[in-house]
């Protein structure tokens, strides 16, 4: 998958890097009371501590992905954003 706005090549392992963090954050108990019990405008903060928690643990498994994050703003905040939503969304079904 090419993003021709981040100049980024995405492979499958980038993808399954995203998926493995957001699986993680699905199972997170505190998370999904903290998605049930607040507006999204809240929930986001509990979100973004775990977000780069889970960032972290993983960054030996994709350093060039994990140095981007936090590197380009715009592309870690739009990953973090839809993330989020997606999450969010997911606890709340």
């Amino acid at each position: 998958m090419n993003n021709d706005r981040f100049g980024t090549e995405f492979e499958e392992a980038d993808k399954l890097f995203f998926d493995q963090i957001e699986a993680e954050l699905m199972e997170d108990k505190t998370l999904q009371t903290q998605a049930r019990v607040n507006k999204i405008d809240t929930f986001k903060y509990a979100f973004e501590d775990l977000f780069i928690s889970k960032l972290i643990d993983r960054m030996d498994q994709n350093h060039e992905i994990f140095e981007k994050v936090p590197e380009d703003k715009a592309f870690g905040d739009l990953v973090k954003e839809l993330m989020m939503k997606k999450i969010y969304k997911k606890m709340n079904e």
